[in-house]
């Protein structure tokens, strides 16, 4: 309904919206606090935002995955960088400076390789962690609409009593049967 293209996943927020403009316009019933709005729409509309959640769900576990990704390339680059220091190390076992001098520099890149190993890893998860917030931002105020249009749809009028003398069924009045 308000998708670009045939491809292309709803908006949820946008349908939200939509939704919450569908109850703001709406029609008042006479002496009722309830509203008429049109089923189909109505329900073409939350069909559709209903359907666009999985898409958003599916993205946060990309991201997830995207997360794990780059920690694992993080440490296959940190066990790279250790090698490349053991290797380099072997090769200056020829003489007792050289022995000092690869100790001294191996453990620097090591400390190195671990340094720039939690580095990527930090950055990893504060890219994903931002992202994950976003999209609970996103989810919360979903919920939100979706709580309030709810609230919106409830009847809050109190049911008029009524004496079996005057009671007749053929003047029942059922707004939800509208």
């Amino acid at each position: 309904m308000l998708e670009d293209s045939p491809d292309a996943a709803p908006d949820t927020r946008l349908l939200m919206l939509r939704l919450q403009e569908l109850l703001e316009n709406a029609r008042a019933m006479p002496l009722s606090s309830s509203v008429m709005v049109n089923k189909e729409e109505f329900g073409e509309l939350l069909q559709d935002a209903i359907d666009g959640l999985p898409e958003e769900l599916r993205e946060a576990r990309w991201l997830l995955k995207e997360r794990d990704a780059v920690v694992e390339r993080a440490a296959h680059e940190a066990q790279r960088l250790v090698e490349a220091a053991r290797v380099r190390a072997e090769r200056m076992v020829e003489k007792n400076e050289l022995v000092r001098e690869a100790r001294r520099t191996s453990e620097e890149i090591l400390e190195d390789a671990e340094r720039h190993a939690a580095a990527l890893q930090h950055e990893a998860e504060d890219y994903v962690d931002r992202k994950l917030a976003a999209f609970e931002v996103v989810l919360d105020r979903t919920m939100q609409t979706v709580q309030k249009g709810r609230e919106r749809l409830q009847v809050h009028a109190p049911s008029p009593v009524v004496n079996d003398a005057d009671a007749d069924e053929s003047d029942f009045f059922d707004q939800d049967d509208l």
